[in-house]
Parts: structure tokens; sequence; C-alpha cells
């Protein structure tokens, strides 16, 4: 799957497509450079899930945040200021793995531990400023 991002009003069309995709026990990679659109696509596709509105935060500070939707937690983790793979598991990486879906910002900080069964997403920074969305193993 692929898209073309080119407003920010566009984002809650790529989660439209991608929420009903999602099942517990997904864990999907989210590539790109800072400031692409990975935390914009994550807050559109809470809201997705959630059929409202809600807050959704960078977990840049806090390296997870966690949300209940009708079918399963959903957990973001922004592993940018990791300094190992080993840390991932203390702030709960595996049992979210197990427990719910997974949207994982800077994967490759883990590389080590992400099961090779997962999805990914890939952002890139268009030169015309557009943004190009492609979504693998969903």
């Amino acid at each position: 799957m692929e898209w073309l991002i080119t407003s920010e009003t566009e984002w809650p069309d790529v989660a439209k497509d991608i929420a009903p995709r999602l099942k517990k026990g997904d864990i999907v990679a989210l590539y790109g450079t800072l400031g692409v659109g990975k935390t914009t696509f994550v807050r559109a596709l809470v809201s997705e899930l959630l059929r409202e509105k809600v807050d959704v935060p960078s977990p840049t500070f806090t390296l997870v945040q966690s949300y209940d939707t009708p079918d399963f937690v959903l957990y973001h983790f922004d592993c940018y200021r990791l300094k190992s793979s080993d840390e991932a598991y203390e702030i709960g990486i595996e049992e979210a793995f197990w427990d719910g879906v997974s949207l994982i910002e800077w994967p490759e900080k883990i590389a080590s531990i992400l099961p090779t069964e997962h999805k990914s997403i890939f952002f890139e920074m268009l030169s015309d400023g557009r943004r190009k969305i492609t979504a693998e193993g969903f």
C-alpha cells in the first residue's frame, strides 16, 4: 500500500486504510527521519481507532503511551532515546508484543529484538514537500 500526502488533512485517510487491518499481536515498525510525520500518523490512527479526536502526545520522553481501543490496547513506543535494545524490555515492550498492537518509532534502535514477523510503514519526505508513505506486511 502506498500514499502520497500533500497536507496534514490527509493523515486521517491513511489511518482509515490501516486501522481495520490491525489485530492484537501486530507489531508495526515506523521508519523515517525526524519530522517526517510518524507521530502525526499515530495521532490520526489513535483517533480513528477510538472514533474520536484525542490528545496523543509524542512518547519521546515517556518512551511509551498506551490507548485502550475497543479491540486491543495500542502501544506507541518511541525508541529514539534508547541506548540499547535491552532498555526496551525495561519499558514493557515484550508484554506489549503479546498484549496488544505495538507501533514503534525508531525501530532501528531495537532491531536485535524486533520480531521478524512485523509489519512496516516507511515515511519519506519528497523534494516537493509531499510525504510518501509505504506500508508492507499488511
